[in-house]
């Protein structure tokens, strides 16, 4: 039986809330629909800025001391939002809807202390927007011993099915962390690479108030510290064969000092790229090719630095192949929450570690 799902995602770029419907059955995709985008106030984001600092401290996943609770008050305030905002722009009701899939915000994800939090009330959304809401997506996967990311590649895999191409096919999502699903035929292997845009933008954001690179206009016009590159890429992370995932700050600590700010924006776009090309030797076999969905997708010296790096494998962006570069992490939610419901894994041990293929998810009605 298909289902009609609208997914919805906030990425560790903390720029806002990402919608997309989508009509599946949990395996393959019969339809994609409308997206839609709500982007943080500078407030907003600031707050979530806040709100991952304090984190750190947590030692209960359900706990919400200081910022905390505001800050998950403001998530669900922003993610019902959007939701209202997407119903009415393309004539939707909360009846034409089946399920809901809320990832909420990842604020704390320490998989090795079975740790992963994503705030977020699922509760107050579903009374909010009267659907169903599937949410806490990570945490059977986190509880049984997985990483409990990345998720998508289930959704990656259907997706690279239905171009019907040789693999191995590697779809590469470079949100604020990056992250890769390998797909050969029925192999699927997944983790973390490394930074994604999160380094950048934080740069950008501390160095020139600017929430990001355009385009990677401002890279594009600086040279890289190859030196610092080479350092950075001795962290112990590099030499994890997967699967393996990541904190969003667990790369904080690599800070560039009294820099040009196109250095500066250089440098770190080039670490993202390195980061991304030191997972190839930990795969089965060299990827014939590579799409590039996220933000990172958009960035044109990110884009080249890849092509440099990866090559001789074709490296192309998601949108060129009718994917969408923005929605399809939302999308993929939407298409796990479908899987969720009817019991089918979302995890496997190839792409999280975790022991057997589990499914997730908890549901929150209205």
């Amino acid at each position: 039986m298909m289902l009609t799902a609208i997914g919805l995602m906030s990425g560790t770029s903390l720029d806002g809330v990402d919608v997309a419907m989508i009509e599946t059955d949990g395996k393959r995709i019969k339809s994609v629909g409308p997206s839609g985008y709500r982007p943080y106030s500078d407030a907003e984001r600031r707050l979530l800025l806040q709100a991952l600092a304090e984190a750190v401290n947590l030692s209960q996943r359900d706990a919400r001391p200081g910022i905390l609770r505001e800050a998950e008050r403001a998530v669900t305030v922003a993610h019902a939002e959007a939701v209202a905002a997407f119903s009415a722009q393309n004539r939707i009701t909360p009846e034409d809807i089946d399920i809901v899939g809320f990832h909420g915000q990842t604020v704390l994800h320490r998989p090795a202390e079975r740790m992963t939090v994503q705030i977020g009330d699922a509760a107050a959304l579903a009374k909010a927007i009267h659907i169903p809401v599937m949410h806490d997506f990570r945490a059977a996967d986190v509880a049984a011993g997985g990483q409990g990311a990345p998720l998508v590649p289930v959704y990656h895999r259907a997706l690279a099915q239905s171009l019907e191409r040789q693999g191995p096919v590697v779809v590469l999502n470079i949100g604020g962390v990056a992250n890769v699903s390998y797909i050969d035929g029925d192999t699927l292997i997944a983790c973390d690479t490394g930074p994604g845009n999160a380094l950048i933008d934080d740069f950008m954001y501390r160095e020139l108030s600017q929430r990001f690179d355009t385009d990677g206009r401002m890279a594009s016009q600086g040279t890289v510290d190859e030196a610092w590159i080479a350092q950075a890429l001795k962290h112990p992370f590099f030499s994890i064969p997967p699967p393996k995932s990541l904190d969003r700050n667990d790369f904080s600590a690599l800070m560039l000092r009294d820099v040009h700010p196109a250095d500066g924006a250089a440098t770190l776009t080039a670490f993202t790229a390195a980061a991304i090309a030191a997972v190839v030797p930990h795969l089965p076999k060299p990827p014939r090719s590579w799409i590039v969905a996220g933000g990172g997708a958009r960035n044109h010296t990110m884009m080249r630095m890849l092509r440099e790096r990866l090559s001789p494998a074709p490296v192309e962006a998601a949108a060129t192949l009718g994917w969408s570069t923005d929605a399809i992490e939302a999308q993929a939610f939407g298409f796990l929450a479908a899987r969720g419901l009817k019991g089918l894994p979302l995890s496997y041990p190839a792409t999280t570690g975790v022991s057997i293929p589990m499914t997730g998810g908890m549901i929150a009605r209205p």
